[in-house]
């Protein structure tokens, strides 16, 4: 520790991503220290990444190349948020242009199966990622809703469940969706049974009990990754909210047989941090690996909020989920318009980039760089590390990258500058976390 780099994001000073060097001494105060142990680990982390969805295809289909060009590179380039993970929805989800899925009308044989839809404007989205990114991307898939006829309701929207005599059908299709991405070069390493499996929506969704759900993994969807030679695949369940996750993933796996298919849970923020969630998880079930898969700021809840506000309110939930032992994760939609969408039920939220299509401009909001102090600088492989704290004004996690950096992240939501003497092996060096700012310490 001869020197540090120290990256801060301070909107109140319009400085962003901004970098400084400090040198280090013998630490001297002992009133104001944030400790880092390196030798005592945690989880191993996989990366940060966002959402492929129709809106957000859409979106960048309507920009011209040269700003196409700078949105990838916003992303997933080394000088952007270096994200290396996608998240993909099977058939339509409420960020589209309307309900669809890969079959003809009728089609109860799968026979029809294409994903023609998504050759328009998802798959060029994504491959376009693929080339911009910083090592090879991985994809999770997650289902918003099955075909109409398959539900009990008969339709897509509105929740309703999966017909018993189309589980093994259902199956069958996650197969040929990922061996169809496959085809197209894009790796599915991981899938959810279904997103949000307890929220009847006005838009695409699919409600499962927790029996419905161990069932449909532990005789139908593990048996047929199997059978097509996918059993690398991961299947996580749940795909939503934290409150109830632990108890989710004790009645899914109440069954031993659907233990043996399950490879983790994923998570979502709208109903507050439950950060514990995650190591309730853990403790239970340590196979299982955790990823946060989806949050956003909704207008329907924040949209009076400032852009300092939504900016923590992302800060404070990864370093949360972080501390916890998540091992991934996802924003939402990676570019939406300057409505918020589109969206075919009027869900509208808010993305890390806005853009204004008509007139080919694009906005980074302030929350994509306070996720960039994480995902520029925390990369795939890194394990998280022990820290103690002073003071419960800063937030803070730390982890060590795969060629031996240090990395700690310090978030202050207060009114007031925090001292802060960042320490390992009693060197370290004296910094002023300023309010309302997000700092990036590297050594």
């Amino acid at each position: 520790m001869e020197k540090i780099k120290v990256i801060t994001t301070n909107e109140n000073k319009k400085q962003y991503w901004q970098e400084r060097e400090f040198p280090t001494a013998k630490a001297e105060d002992v009133m104001h220290v944030v400790n880092l142990y390196p030798e005592v680990e945690y989880q191993h982390f996989r990366g940060f990444g966002g959402a492929f969805t129709e809106a957000s295809a859409h979106n960048y289909a309507g920009m011209s190349s040269e700003k196409q060009e700078e949105l990838q590179n916003a992303y997933f380039s080394a000088d952007g948020l270096s994200y290396t993970l996608g998240r993909i929805h099977m058939n339509s989800c409420d960020f589209g242009l309307g309900n669809y899925d890969y079959l003809a009308e009728g089609d109860t044989t799968l026979d029809s199966f294409d994903i023609a839809h998504d050759r328009a404007e998802i798959l060029p989205f994504i491959k376009s990622a693929q080339a911009h990114a910083v090592e090879p991307m991985e994809f999770m898939m997650a289902p918003w809703s099955p075909p109409a006829f398959m539900k009990t309701n008969g339709e897509m929207n509105h929740g309703g469940s999966l017909k018993k005599e189309y589980y093994q059908m259902w199956a069958e299709y996650f197969v040929k969706f990922i061996q169809a991405y496959q085809k197209e070069e894009i790796p599915i390493r991981y899938v959810t049974v279904q997103n949000e499996p307890l929220a009847v929506q006005t838009w695409d969704s699919c409600v499962y009990t927790s029996e419905e759900e161990s069932l449909f993994v532990r005789d139908y969807l593990g048996p047929e990754l199997e059978k097509a030679g996918l059993s690398d695949v991961a299947i996580f369940i749940w795909d939503h909210n934290k409150e109830e996750a632990y108890q989710r993933v004790k009645e899914v796996l109440a069954a031993e047989k659907t233990r043996k298919y399950v490879r983790g849970a994923a998570l979502h923020w709208y109903t507050g941090d439950h950060f514990e969630a995650t190591e309730l998880i853990q403790k239970q079930y340590p196979e299982l690996e955790v990823f946060f898969t989806e949050g956003c700021v909704e207008y329907s809840r924040f949209a009076d909020s400032g852009e300092i506000d939504k900016a923590e309110m992302y800060a404070h939930d990864i370093l949360g989920n972080l501390n916890a032992g998540i091992t991934a994760s996802f924003d939402w939609n990676l570019i939406l318009d300057d409505k918020g969408g589109p969206n075919h039920v009027g869900n509208f939220c808010a993305a890390p980039i806005m853009c204004d299509v008509k007139n080919d401009t694009y906005e980074k909001r302030l929350s994509y760089y306070y996720i960039g102090q994480f995902s520029r600088y925390i990369k795939p492989g890194a394990v998280r590390i022990g820290t103690t704290k002073y003071t419960d004004q800063i937030e803070v996690t730390a982890f060590c990258n795969p060629d031996g950096t240090r990395v700690a992240v310090l978030l202050n939501k207060t009114g007031k500058d925090i001292p802060v003497t960042l320490r390992e092996e009693g060197k370290g060096a004296e910094l002023l976390i300023e309010a309302r700012s997000i700092v990036t310490v590297v050594y």
